[in-house]
């Protein structure tokens, strides 16, 4: 069964305005209550795949019960209660433009990181751990490492979306799957990524550091992906924006459920994986993913080294 960890879980306040004017009032038309957390986001895409997934995660005060109440709704949860209180983040869409204003997040200590620790140990049907996101407050970056070096003695596959600088040294793991986006990828690694051979370059630079498989996200501009074959671009959906929020998860989540049994189908990956991004570019949170079908005809993936 594929495990995603998300250790900073948050609710995510969505809002639109006509204008956002300084030390004024704005307005808003409406406000959406999303419960997320990038894991937590890639095990809800999962499930609209039909994909099974239990989602772990650190939960504390009345909005960490509220999202665990949500999420198990929708996914099985094994939940670490902590002090404090899940964050709410803020995303306000004015206009063309989206303010994301995303909070610290509840402590997790010592105590608790070990508690999720010998969850993973026990969990004994982990084909896959989807580690995604920050942090949270009193959580240093080598606990990233015990969580590799726990996989690496399960035999569970490590998937990594985190935007740390520690994943430069993470790699050395060798994880099944990392997924930067191009600035990430740019300022972890110390790499240029102005250009698409920059970029493809990049990519191999990664690669030779101890990444197996890299998926690249490039916002409207698609995405490129590197396997031990080729380097593919995929193009994005052109679709009428309303929050990027969840976009990324949803993209990786649609990739894993193609590619993660049948390595050798990065195409129709590459073409779920940006159909889905761009149907939950058109709403508050996930979505009902129903334009999936409908996107992946407007998709070309092609071979760039």
């Amino acid at each position: 069964m594929f495990y995603t960890l998300t250790t900073n879980p948050a609710i995510d306040m969505v809002v639109t305005c006509d204008k956002l004017v300084p030390n004024r009032v704005s307005r808003t038309k409406d406000a959406t209550y999303v419960p997320t957390g990038k894991g937590i986001n890639v095990s809800f895409a999962l499930d609209r795949f039909g994909i099974p997934s239990t989602i772990l995660g650190f939960f504390g005060g009345f909005t960490g019960r509220w999202l665990q109440e949500e999420a198990e709704k929708v996914c099985p949860v094994r939940s670490v209660e902590v002090e404090g209180i899940t964050r709410v983040n803020v995303f306000v869409t004015s206009g063309k433009d989206e303010y994301i204003m995303p909070s610290a997040g509840a402590p997790v200590a010592r105590a608790q990181q070990l508690e999720m620790l010998r969850i993973i140990e026990e969990a004994h049907d982990m084909r896959a751990l989807i580690v995604s996101g920050s942090l949270a407050p009193l959580m240093e970056p080598d606990y990233y490492d015990e969580i590799a070096l726990l996989c690496e003695r399960k035999g569970a596959d490590l998937i990594l979306d985190v935007s740390h600088p520690h994943l430069a040294q993470l790699v050395g793991y060798r994880p099944l799957l990392i997924k930067p986006n191009d600035e990430e990828l740019g300022e972890i690694f110390g790499v240029d990524t102005d250009s698409p051979d920059q970029i493809v370059r990049a990519l191999h630079t990664v690669h030779e550091r101890g990444a197996r498989n890299i998926l690249c996200t490039l916002g409207s501009r698609g995405a490129y992906f590197l396997d031990d074959a080729h380097v593919y671009h995929a193009t994005a959906a052109k679709v009428p924006m309303y929050s990027t929020v969840c976009a990324g998860d949803a993209s990786l989540a649609a990739f894993l459920s193609v590619w993660h049994d049948d390595r050798d189908a990065v195409v129709p990956a590459l073409t779920k994986a940006m159909a889905t991004g761009g149907n939950v570019a058109m709403s508050a949170g996930i979505g009902d993913l129903a334009h999936v079908g409908e996107l992946e005809r407007q998709i070309r993936v092609s071979v760039v080294d």
